[in-house]
This record gives C-alpha cells, sequence and structure tokens, in this order.
C-alpha cells in the first residue's frame, strides 16, 4: 500500500509539483539576472551622467574664460579710444589756445602802434619841453593801463 500511495503520489503530486518548483526557481533566477542587468545599467548611467556633468563643468568654466577674456579686451579698447579722444581733445584745446594767443599778441600791437602813431602825432604837433614830454608819457602810461 505505502509503495502504490508513493507510485502515485509521485505520478501526481511530485511530478506536477517539482515543474512548478523548477519553474519557480527558473523565473527566480531570471529575475535575479534582470535586475543584475538593470544595475549594471544603472550603474553604466549614473557613469555616463558623471561625464555628462564633468564635460559641462569644463564647457561652463571656458565659457566664463572666453567671456572674461572678451570683457578684458572690450575695456582695454574702450580705454584705449578714451585716451585717444582725450588726447585728440587735448591736441585741439592747445591748438585753439595758441590761436587765441597768436590773436590777442596781435591786436595789442594793433594797439600799441595805433597808441605810437598818436603819440608821435601829438608830439608833432608841440614842439615839447621836457616837462611836457613827461606829461606826455604818463598820459600814454595811463592809456596803456586802461587799455588793459
Amino acid at each position: 500500500m505505502f509503495i502504490i500511495l508513493l507510485a502515485l503520489l509521485r505520478k501526481y503530486a511530485f511530478g506536477p509539483l517539482m515543474g512548478m518548483m523548477k519553474q519557480r526557481e527558473e523565473h527566480i533566477a531570471n529575475e535575479i539576472e534582470a535586475a543584475e542587468r538593470n544595475n549594471a545599467e544603472a550603474k553604466k548611467l549614473a557613469e555616463e551622467q558623471r561625464a555628462f556633468i564633468k564635460q559641462s563643468r569644463v564647457e561652463a568654466q571656458e565659457l566664463i574664460e572666453r567671456a572674461k577674456k572678451q570683457a578684458e579686451d572690450q575695456r582695454e579698447g574702450i580705454v584705449a579710444a578714451a585716451k585717444a579722444e582725450a588726447e585728440s581733445i587735448k591736441e585741439s584745446a592747445v591748438k585753439e589756445i595758441q590761436r587765441e594767443k597768436e590773436q590777442a599778441i596781435s591786436a595789442l600791437q594793433a594797439q600799441v602802434a595805433t597808441l605810437s602813431l598818436q603819440i608821435a602825432s601829438k608830439v608833432i604837433q608841440k614842439e615839447l619841453k621836457e616837462e611836457d614830454q613827461a606829461s606826455l608819457i604818463r598820459d600814454y602810461i595811463k592809456e596803456v593801463g586802461e587799455v588793459r
């Protein structure tokens, strides 16, 4: 009886039970393998992300350096242009001052010539005595003082 029971159990119970256990074992093995593949893929993606972030930082630093260089070049250009403009304005002012000075000298020379002619004509009109000459010189000095 025991042997018959054992044979029946083996045929109807142990066979399907072992098949289910085998399926279950294969399913678990497949799940473990898939989990390991997913883990390896996640590590690979994480490494790619780290490399991408590192590359992005390098590119950002390069952009910053280029922007700094460009700003420095622009600053130098602006300073050079401002210096050139200031020099041009200075030269223009010096020329204007020189021109004004020459005009003032010409005007003064013309006044001196006019005054000299006036004095000469007065001298000729009068026959001067020493007292008259001294008086005429004082008058001339007063006129020159008033012109200034």
